[in-house]
């Protein structure tokens, strides 16, 4: 089937209706949002949606884009598709939209903000809308609420945005779009799976998809096909190429991809000695549960191991809202005993990851050597069936709900533990259809196409210039734990966790999001894109998803209005109508400071060696090149940056670059090693710094080729900033 043609265009910039009229895609881009629609509230809006967006199961539909999975990637693709003229459908195995978006991930991952344009900054426009009004705030005042987000402020009221979230305004914000827009949505409907059932190759062309069909026995045809699943099983039952696991870090000449024994980025690991066995010390007792008695691999072997998974748990303090955590059936409180022996040691980073979201509530994450990620339960999930899923969905929630119940309530728990624990629970208005429970678990890494173009670390890193870009990502390099297992000297340790800084927002290739030439030719993937292991753990964030969301279906439209696959659209057309529609495809060409404008040799962030989760920020200025880290104020003791530099022999005066504010320490310990030794510094970050107010000597020093500069966080008294340190030739 061939789809309605656009009509002809007097601005190549821009797509127009049936009447010749300007399609946005957005309610505006660079001067701001301008939409007034008031966002309304999640119980009427399903009860709209349900009249509306319900079809006809009893007949195949015809459509020019059918869209399958629900995510925030899902929802955006149908609304692009939507806007440009088009018939779209959304078949949603979920009965809920948005994804991890509305399923608790409200402390978004959004990495440099500046590059999110499009239907996703819109999205955050509309969530900002949602909390302007009086009766966003139910629980705390807005002025109790604070600001604080992701390396900038939650609430950018000159924007008008917001980046941080309650999952229910976000699941309003998804439905208010399908209903403005119209877009039918068939909830709770399973591809068939199968073999030669579910997808239907056309007669005529037989690398092209004509249509679904459901476990429900439904038919959906269409021109075009969008798989927005995070697990990739529409992109699969095509027999398109898939890849699942980690490569070996030779196959893309990787650093970071493989198996990582050794390497410990973030503080996910084990600070102390920690024994596995059942009774310590003797291996014959057998190892803790959730330790692996497998060995873990070579440096660099590949492997079909997947990150773990979790639940993003929706809590809550406020006692009138405050549901306390259930005791789940098949609960065994000796699971839990090698986190009893990791408390014991001292560690009490528990409350790390409790991030604050409005009405005292908050998006909960992993954090620590033994926390909500169930290590090593999900490698079947990818290609599992429906019902080795759901197998691994209830082991995960019965895992994560008997840890929070553990911690709360059982005696053994240090008391400062458990006190605090037993105050919070899961919050009762939060996914109410679920006994507050969220209803989508956090599937960080399933399938990933393997596509006309492969992302890698180098794209990523700026090792290389990636080709055709539709959108941007800028988030670490971040993989959770893979395995735990027991090291050679007997102690227990996790392995996977990756946390590497682009140096800069990277591009993101349109080969990345089709399938190889002759495999399909109507099927894009937005969400499962063609990238390496570690080059998706950056861009598997739910604003990236919904960036590729909308370049999908814009590439879709533009492949059914010229008669073209998705293989053949031509990108300059693409660029023109992404442009268009909001989207920013390349950097700025100069966000601050550029490392190459300063004199002497300079060594950015991004090219440091660091130990431990640093944050990327742009919240402060100036800055050096694209941004700043800092430590979050915690995991002290656990975070270095080594900056090295290639020199001449000579005399440098050696500087270091950061942002002060009153958070920050005022005494960051600092150690050159140069050629006669290594010299200890202090350096307080409160102060201004005072070359230009961006760099603080650290002194002159003599080099022979080689230098280094240590920056750490032991014994600090706040935030540590590390931006870059500056070599300059003195004689």
């Amino acid at each position: 089937m061939v789809g309605r043609s656009l009509p002809a265009r007097r601005d190549p910039r821009a797509l127009r209706d049936s009447a010749g009229r300007v399609v946005p895609f957005s309610a505006g881009h660079v001067s701001g949002l301008r939409t007034t629609r008031a966002i309304l509230v999640l119980p009427f809006v399903l009860s709209q949606v349900s009249q509306i967006s319900q079809v006809s199961r009893t007949a195949a539909a015809e459509h020019d884009v059918v869209v399958y999975g629900g995510t925030s990637a899902g929802v955006v693709a149908a609304v692009t598709a939507k806007r440009l003229g088009k018939r779209v459908i959304i078949v949603c195995p979920d009965r809920h939209l948005g994804g991890l978006s509305s399923g608790g991930l409200g402390f978004t991952d959004t990495g440099d903000k500046s590059v999110i344009g499009g239907i996703a900054r819109e999205f955050y426009h509309r969530v900002w809308q949602r909390y302007e009004r009086d009766d966003g705030w139910r629980w705390q005042r807005r002025d109790e609420y604070g600001n604080r987000g992701q390396g900038t402020p939650a609430i950018d009221g000159a924007n008008r945005t917001m980046w941080i979230f309650e999952p229910h305004v976000a699941e309003a914000v998804f439905e208010d779009l399908v209903r403005e827009h119209e877009i039918p949505v068939v909830r709770d409907e399973w591809l068939d799976r199968r073999a030669g059932r579910g997808v239907v190759r056309d007669a005529e062309r037989p690398a092209s998809i004509s249509s679904i069909t459901t476990l429900a026995g439904n038919t959906y045809r269409g021109a075009m096909f969008i798989d927005a699943t995070y697990e990739g099983d529409l992109l699969a039952a095509a027999g398109v190429s898939y890849r699942v696991g980690r490569e070996a870090s030779r196959e893309y000449d990787e650093e970071w991809n493989g198996v990582q024994v050794g390497v410990l980025h973030h503080g996910h690991w084990f600070q102390k000695p920690i024994d596995p066995w059942k009774v310590p010390g003797d291996p014959a007792s057998g190892l803790l549960p959730h330790i692996s008695p497998d060995p873990p691999g070579e440096r660099g072997a590949g492997d079909h191991r997947v990150q773990a998974y979790c639940f993003r748990m929706c809590l809550t303090t406020v006692d009138e809202n405050r549901i306390a955590f259930p005791q789940p059936d098949g609960y065994d409180p000796s699971e839990y005993e090698l986190l009893l022996r990791v408390l014991d040691s001292g560690w009490r980073e528990v409350f790390q990851k409790f991030d604050p979201i409005p009405n005292r509530k908050t998006d909960t994450n992993n954090h620590g050597p033994f926390s909500t990620d169930h290590i090593g339960a999900n490698y079947d999930y990818p290609d599992g069936s429906y019902e080795r899923r759901r197998e691994i969905v209830r082991e995960h929630e019965r895992y994560q709900k008997g840890l929070m119940y553990f911690l709360a309530n059982d005696p053994r728990v240090p008391d400062d533990v458990r006190t605090q624990m037993a105050r919070w629970g899961l919050a009762k208005d939060e996914f109410t259809d679920n006994g507050g429970w969220p209803h989508q678990i956090y599937v960080r890494e399933s399938r990933r196409l393997a596509g006309e173009y492969v992302m890698t670390e180098h794209d990523c890193l700026d090792r290389r210039a990636t080709p055709a870009s539709v959108g941007l990502g800028s988030y670490a390099m971040d993989s959770h734990n893979v395995q735990r297992y027991v090291k050679p000297d007997g102690f227990v340790e996790n392995e996977g966790d990756i946390g590497v800084q682009p140096p800069r927002p990277y591009e993101v290739a349109y080969g990345a999001l089709v399938p190889r030439r002759g495999e399909c030719r109507n099927l894009l993937v937005p969400v499962c894109v063609s990238a390496t292991h570690i080059a998706f753990g950056t861009i598997r964030m739910e604003p990236v998803f919904m960036i590729l969301g909308q370049s999908a279906a814009t590439a879709a439209v533009l492949a059914i209005d010229a008669g073209v696959s998705v293989q053949d659209v031509p990108y300059e057309r693409l660029r023109a109508h992404l442009l268009a529609g909001g989207q920013v495809l390349e950097p700025a060409a100069s966000l601050d400071r550029p490392a190459r404008a300063l004199e002497g040799i300079v060594v950015d962030d991004g090219h440091a060696k660091v130990t431990g989760d640093w944050k990327a920020s742009r919240s402060l200025r100036p800055f050096v090149d694209t941004g700043y880290r800092h430590d979050g104020d915690a995991g002290k003791g656990a975070l270095s940056a080594r900056f090295e530099a290639k020199l001449e022999r000579g005399r440098y005066e050696v500087r270091l670059a950061y942002t002060a504010h009153p958070n920050r320490a005022s005494n960051v310990p600092v150690r050159v090693v140069h050629a006669g030794g290594s010299t200890d510094a202090r350096v307080d970050q409160r102060r201004q710094p005072p070359v230009d107010g961006l760099t603080a000597s650290l002194g002159e020093f003599d080099f022979d080729d080689t230098a280094a500069v240590v920056v750490s966080n032991t014994g600090t008294d706040g935030h540590v900033i590390i931006d870059a340190v500056q070599f300059v030739r003195v004689r």
